[in-house]
């Protein structure tokens, strides 16, 4: 008789953010793979198993940024003999409520309108989460076997004045930020760990359902002069678990969004969309 081939062991490290938790929950229900999250806190740890109904063996606390990069048993228990690493870790500012106030008053005034500022947690800003952080996942996934990464990172990479690497400095442009410049340099950590590796750059994060939009797969940012450039977390999550098994063989790096269907267009699932992108042999340009 056939005996189906054992699971895949996947574990998910950011499985309590918004997109990694999407990660794990479409791994969990997929008997296919045998996924295991990490998590920065017991208060997300209990949440998460709460909204995914998973077993307390299936979620292992640890911060990323510190714990991982230690070898020690404690951490790695519960991770042997993993097959895969998703990483779905970032950084996430918080809004600096006193220039949101002072936004508002300028706006309400109609005197000149500044963006409000944000700033990351004491400790969790970009260098230490996007590049230590990330730089930590990759040597534990190498210390403990496994063969194969996902990285979630971002599109805008290619490009140091991107907004997105303002968020976290003051006025002045001093301060913890610089994420997409931190993130790019994971990056290419994870291109010279001899892993292989899929690594997703997404555009502008959506929590909308996914399968609603046409996925459209590029590299180095070009997509950055589309119209529509956001694409769902749930699109995201498919294209991550569809990156374990569809570009298993190959290394790449691509930029993904999501547009408009004309009213007749069939939507593409996230699996044929890689399938097609991975035909025409394109990978994103790291030579610089």
């Amino acid at each position: 008789a056939y005996a189906a081939p054992p699971p895949l062991k996947v574990i998910v490290t950011g499985a309590a953010g918004r997109t990694g938790q999407l990660v794990f929950k479409k791994l969990h229900e997929n008997q296919a793979f045998d996924v295991v999250g990490v998590v920065r806190t017991e208060k997300s740890a209990k949440k998460l198993m709460r909204k995914v109904n998973c077993g307390l063996g299936q979620v292992i606390v640890a911060d990323v940024t510190s714990e991982l990069n230690v070898e020690h048993d404690n951490y790695i228990r519960g991770l042997e003999e993993a097959d895969a690493m998703i990483i779905c870790t970032s950084a996430v500012p918080q809004i600096i409520k006193r220039s949101l106030f002072k936004t508002l008053i300028n706006k309400f005034f109609r005197r000149q309108v500044k963006p409000p500022l944000f700033r990351f947690r004491p400790g969790q800003h970009p260098e230490k989460v996007d590049y230590e952080g990330q730089k930590a996942q990759i040597n534990l996934a190498k210390n403990i076997g496994v063969k194969r990464i996902v990285l979630v990172s971002s599109m805008g990479g290619t490009d140091p004045t991107n907004f997105l690497n303002q968020i976290g400095k003051d006025e002045n442009g001093e301060g913890d930020g610089d994420i997409l410049i931190w993130k790019r340099r994971a990056e290419k950590y994870l291109l010279q760990s001899g892993l292989s590796y899929t690594i997703i750059h997404p555009g502008g994060l959506q929590d909308t359902p996914g399968g609603q939009k046409q996925l459209v797969l590029d590299v180095d940012d070009v997509l950055l002069k589309n119209k529509e450039r956001q694409i769902s977390r749930a699109d995201v999550a498919e294209l991550c678990v569809a990156s374990l098994t569809v570009s298993a063989q190959k290394n790449v790096a691509f930029d993904c969004i999501s547009v408009t269907p004309e009213s007749d267009e069939e939507i593409v699932s996230a699996e044929d969309a890689l399938v097609a992108f991975l035909t025409l042999g394109k990978t994103c340009d790291y030579s610089h």
